[in-house]
């Protein structure tokens, strides 16, 4: 019988906070290299997780480049800096004299498959904010305009597009599970989204599993940040709109933005940085929220959340615009007779 040998991930990280990083950190596991091990993922090098520094680095990323160490996936963390002037000399490799991006695009040709992990290596995310003087990018793409570092017509060796495992941070489960899947031979590209993301996580909206779904269905709105109400039509909240699946598989085993009171960003999305609007504010235009549920004509929000409101129950009312429950649901018989 003959062993599967193991799947080997090379992280780098680039232009970012490493943020992704310390959040990964944080996976629902006592044993983090234990369970890769378990998953037959082998993590040839990451620049906080592994001991090799300096020259022994170097030495792998040849041995990766010169076909003597197999690479299945390479992982990258932050946005790709091709400043100034595309010379991607604002961000060096130390020990090497070389930009980053120039290890990226050398290593991406011998890779299986090329992850982004987290918004900045999947779109440019927060690093490619404001003017942008960097000229920070993704891997494949620049916020939702395809191309990036790596180009539109990209592919791995296994024929996949950039694998954009986005948000800010990535929830670590879908890293762990993005990386199981691969290892596994289970994601394909009929795994992936519209934007490369996987479907394991992507398929789902914020919105699904957040506790403030009663205040929505009745359009009973929070007014200010201490509110319980649903945070859409006033405090700028995307959950209705943005793909990931942070209220069913919480953050550290119980808690998410919504939970602990703040708008879903969008975070998982391209351009989330720059909305055009404070974060904190619902734009809207004759009252009307201009970013609207996912598949939801206006005409039919509009009837909705009319309908919604004058049948909004007290308690709903009044619960949703404090900051703890006032009034607790009647007690009625449950019973048919």
């Amino acid at each position: 019988m003959t062993t599967k040998p193991a799947f080997n991930v090379l992280w780098l990280q680039s232009g970012g906070c490493g943020g992704c990083s310390m959040s990964l950190l944080c996976a629902d596991t006592t044993d983090f290299h234990g369970q890769l091990r378990d998953a037959g993922i082998n993590l040839l090098w990451h620049p906080s997780l592994s001991l090799e520094t300096g020259g022994s680095v170097v030495a792998l990323l040849n041995d990766v480049l010169e076909g003597r160490v197999r690479l299945d996936a390479l992982c990258v963390e932050g946005a790709l800096l091709r400043g100034p002037n595309g010379t991607g000399r604002f961000h060096v490799l130390a020990g090497t004299g070389l930009p980053m991006i120039h290890w990226v695009q050398r290593l991406a040709e011998w890779a299986g498959v090329v992850a982004a992990i987290g918004s900045c290596a999947a779109w440019g995310g927060v690093t490619a904010g404001g003017a942008n003087p960097t000229d920070a990018c993704g891997l494949q793409y620049e916020d939702e305009r395809i191309g990036g570092l790596l180009g539109a017509g990209f592919r791995s060796r296994a024929g996949l597009p950039v694998v954009n495992v986005a948000g800010c941070p990535t929830h670590p489960g879908w890293v762990i599970d993005t990386l199981m899947a691969l290892a596994a031979g289970e994601l394909g590209a009929d795994a992936l989204d519209a934007l490369g993301r996987p479907r394991l996580y992507a398929d789902q909206l914020v919105h699904h599993g957040c506790t403030r779904n009663e205040f929505y269905e009745f359009k009973a709105s929070a007014e200010k940040p201490s509110d319980l109400g649903c945070m859409m039509e006033h405090m700028g909240c995307k959950g209705t709109q943005v793909h990931a699946d942070c209220n069913t598989r919480l953050w550290n085993g119980e808690g998410s933005c919504t939970r602990g009171g703040y708008a879903c960003i969008a975070c998982t999305e391209p351009g989330f940085q720059e909305p055009g609007h404070p974060f904190h504010q619902t734009p809207k235009i004759a009252g009307i929220p201009i970013g609207l549920p996912t598949d939801m004509p206006k005409a039919w929000f509009v009837a909705l959340a009319s309908l919604s409101k004058s049948a909004t129950p007290k308690r709903v009312k009044l619960n949703a615009t404090a900051d703890h429950r006032v009034v607790t649901p009647a007690i009625r018989k449950t019973r048919l007779k």
